[in-house]
């Protein structure tokens, strides 16, 4: 190993150099991206999630997208599940709220009056699929919301875990779809979904060691399914159907433990609910997952890392790219000068009302 002074500079991410045409994402391209927050905002302002994910085997994998989108700034979250298992799920979630699924037996939602409930419910994002259960009911409940009528606004949806297998399962799946969508898939579930549409996934070529054909691979399923593509793994690739790509230079084995997927769908999901579009939102979403992976492996090394750790770290690098925004903004030099505060002559405003 290469001689390095000791101390505490901060890393710098400098992963593999992404193929022409892509761009990289850095503290400055995404510090750009973090959406406003108003201060005179309430929880209403800042985004309400529904998440429709857990299962009684996974009931991890909901509490940590519940947790994720609360950390990454969501105002709302709400976790749908079926009504047998609300009383396990509302004993273990916090500050999120449940919402029981009709069900046509134990654990099996009955698709359409599981859908009259979700569109009920006030929401302006999704995330559907960590934990769930594979069943033909969720399936057919993922097809009906997925192909709503565009009657009005369908507010996007992050996809992953069994939606992602369920889609798979679907020739030509996307041909439907009316609302906007992240796909969030590791390798294996993106071979399966190419497989699914048609194609074969070995004239993708190495999905986990050659980043260029990774971004190659990941253009061309955003292209053809029309919706942000993520692929995960060591330096993720985004990819928009427009072309657009972009990619994450995290290279941190620490993160290759179970879950950690789902905190970066409940992170999407809760920037898709502040208003970013499905781009943005993955690619912020990404950034913010990869440098909270960053900051526990800087205090825990290269193993050891558990999912639960990484949703407390993301307020703590959204914060730090705030002020890289608010520089940006001002044009002002890093420095330590006084913060001056802008309210009212006859002293400071009463804090906001937190309802």
């Amino acid at each position: 190993m290469a001689d390095r002074p000791v101390g505490f500079g901060r890393r710098e991410h400098m992963g593999t150099t992404p193929p022409p045409g892509t761009g990289k994402l850095n503290d400055e391209t995404v510090a750009r991206l973090l959406p406003e927050r108003s201060k005179r905002g309430h929880k209403g302002t800042f985004g309400k999630l529904l998440v429709i994910a857990g299962s009684l085997d996974y009931a991890g994998a909901a509490l940590l997208v519940c947790r994720a989108s609360g950390r990454a700034g969501a105002g709302l979250v709400t976790l749908a599940v079926p009504e047998s298992l609300q009383p396990l799920f509302a004993s273990k979630v916090v500050e999120a709220t449940t919402m029981a699924l009709p069900e046509d037996d134990v654990e099996e939602v009955d698709p359409e009056p599981a859908l009259a409930k979700i569109l009920d419910n006030e929401h302006d994002a999704l995330v559907i699929g960590p934990g769930l259960k594979p069943s033909l009911a969720g399936a057919d409940l993922l097809r009906l919301i997925l192909t709503q009528p565009e009657e009005g606004v369908n507010p996007p949806a992050v996809l992953d875990a069994e939606a992602l297998r369920t889609l798979a399962s679907v020739g030509e799946w996307w041909t439907g779809v009316t609302r906007p969508c992240v796909l969030t898939p590791h390798a294996g579930e993106f071979a399966r979904l190419r497989a699914g549409a048609g194609h074969d996934p070995a004239e993708d070529g190495d999905l986990n060691e050659d980043d260029g054909a990774r971004v190659r691979a990941a253009a061309a399923a955003a292209a053809e399914w029309g919706h942000v593509v993520v692929l995960k793994g060591a330096n993720t690739v985004i990819a928009a159907p427009d072309g657009a790509t972009a990619m994450a230079s995290f290279e941190n084995p620490a993160m290759a433990t179970g879950g950690t997927g789902d905190v970066l769908a409940g992170t999407i999901g809760a920037l898709l609910a502040q208003g970013l579009s499905t781009f943005d939102a993955a690619r912020l979403g990404v950034y913010l997952h990869g440098n909270a992976g960053e900051l526990v492996r800087d205090r825990l090394g290269d193993a050891g890392l558990l999912a639960g750790d990484l949703p407390d770290a993301l307020p703590i690098v959204r914060k730090r790219l705030a002020g890289i925004a608010e520089r940006q903004r001002s044009g002002r030099r890093l420095g330590f000068g006084a913060r001056h505060d802008h309210g009212d002559d006859e002293g400071p405003a009463a804090p906001a009302d937190g309802d």
